[in-house]
């Protein structure tokens, strides 16, 4: 399963880095990813708000939909800034299915530009069991939850 998460996010950062200092109005998803939602719950929302693409950037063959958010949209979380929002809910239509196995039972989660340590310290102070895992060193951090 972990290894299938991080397949996942090393594609989300191939896809390329935007670097843009973190403007004190961002719409903070710290609250939601304090893994209490589902991903229907974090994704939906995102949607309804238009906070991100409705079409996936990237579809991963194990069903994680890949969101960028939407121009002029700044999000943040746990004070830094979101590259891109991602998840999967299994038999959730807002999600499409990839060409392989489905990760189950659900993830969701962001990717943010900025060194793990810094991450992991922020998350923790927040009171997040969310996990955190470095996509690129120094550069890519990605905080997800899943289902048990």
């Amino acid at each position: 399963m972990k290894s299938t998460v991080f397949n996942t996010l090393a594609a989300i950062a191939s896809l390329g880095v935007t670097f843009a200092p973190l403007p004190c109005y961002a719409d903070e998803l710290d609250r939601q990813m304090d893994c209490t939602s589902s991903p229907h719950e974090f994704i939906g929302a995102l949607l309804d708000n238009q906070s991100i693409d409705p079409k996936p950037m990237r579809i991963e063959a194990n069903s994680v939909n890949s969101f960028r958010p939407t121009r002029g949209t700044k999000l943040s979380a746990f004070g830094f800034h979101v590259y891109a929002v991602f998840g999967y809910e299994q038999d959730e239509p807002m999600f499409k299915r990839g060409s392989g196995q489905p990760v189950k039972p659900w993830t969701y989660g962001v990717v943010v530009t900025a060194p793990a340590a810094s991450v992991e310290a922020s998350v923790r102070r927040a009171g997040s069991e969310a996990t955190v895992h470095e996509v690129i060193p120094f550069l890519l951090t990605a905080v997800y939850c899943n289902g048990h």
